[in-house]
């Protein structure tokens, strides 16, 4: 395609779909750059908004390129391009963690029909229903996890709580731990009203403590949380990929949100349970039986309850950099 027929307007659209993805924290930890010749998006990593102690190997913030690098996809799709996509295309750029080259007209609507979804996905971090998630539901969650190269284990209900136990465990070594919480502390309480995380986003914690919601505050004293019953049989799942290597973050990343996508598209809530991947030993034991040797890449919290408020999102030109504008049109 030419860049005559990209425009603004399209640019615009197809950054903002990719800003809409979640992140760690809402660190929103990503750059995008066009390059007018190829008609290529890059994005890159903003280092300056990684969690060096929450984070300090940058797994996660991979994983949230990833998600934004499947929404750059889904958009570029529904405005009738076809995304080609790379992962770390030039090793000497370490920062530049991948691009999507927008080929010409889309050959089909494939994963990308999930555009709406796209625009509705955010986290809900409050009690969900006793509703459980219909099996065709999970199944097509599965195939969405495979078409990216990663697997989507449902856990069985021991498996279940055994995640949890884990999950609760981290989340009390994170809250003790001074560095970590003041991390995660300032993300829910930054300086900057578009990035990190909104206080009505928060969420309460669950009163009977099975199952652990972050305490983004981090300091409080569980007796001044706000405290609500959740659901008794929660149901999760876990994204896992069969390596462990930078690339496998990055589709680790754009599996998870296609499957969060499929969710929304089935009016299924979400929210993300990351503790026990930000501690080596506990993350080694998070994968299901029914995953093998795979690596936790993320645990999923689903079900049915109330949509959430949504998290703050820059706009596409604070975080396009050395922008070659196209012509209008």
């Amino acid at each position: 395609m030419s860049m005559a027929t990209l425009g603004v307007p399209t640019l615009e659209t197809l950054v903002s779909a990719a800003v809409a993805a979640p992140s760690i924290h809402n660190t929103q930890p990503w750059r995008f750059r066009l390059d007018p010749d190829t008609v290529t998006l890059e994005i890159r990593a903003a280092a300056d908004r990684g969690l060096r102690h929450i984070d300090p190997t940058g797994r996660a913030l991979y994983l949230s390129v990833g998600c934004a690098v499947l929404n750059l996809r889904v958009a570029a799709a529904h405005c009738g391009f076809e995304p080609v996509t790379r992962l770390l295309p030039r090793p000497e750029e370490p920062d530049l963690l991948a691009t999507v080259r927008l080929a010409g007209a889309a050959r089909s609507t494939g994963p990308y029909r999930l555009y709406d979804a796209l625009w509705r996905r955010h986290s809900s971090r409050f009690p969900f229903s006793e509703r459980p998630v219909p099996g065709q539901v999970f199944t097509e969650m599965i195939e969405a996890a495979q078409i990216e190269g990663a697997r989507l284990s449902r856990p069985t209900p021991l498996e279940t709580e055994r995640l949890l136990r884990l999950t609760r465990a981290a989340e009390h070594r994170t809250t003790a731990d001074a560095d970590r919480a003041a991390e995660s502390r300032h993300r829910a309480h930054g300086p900057r009203p578009a990035l990190g995380m909104a206080p009505q986003a928060l969420g309460p914690q669950d009163y009977r403590n099975r199952i652990p919601m972050r305490d983004f505050g981090a300091h409080r004293h569980p007796a001044v949380l706000a405290a609500r019953p959740f659901e008794t049989r929660p149901e999760v799942a876990v994204v896992s990929t069969a390596h462990d290597r930078r690339t496998d973050w990055l589709r680790a990343g754009q599996a998870l949100e296609h499957v969060l996508l499929v969710a929304t598209a089935h009016g299924v809530r979400t929210s993300l349970l990351h503790q026990a991947l930000e501690w080596p030993d506990l993350r080694e034991r998070l994968t299901p039986q029914s995953a093998g040797r795979d690596r936790a890449q993320m645990v999923i919290r689903l079900g049915y309850g109330p949509e959430g408020p949504a998290s703050p999102r820059r706009a596409a030109s604070q975080v396009l950099t050395d922008r070659s504008v196209p012509s209008s049109g």
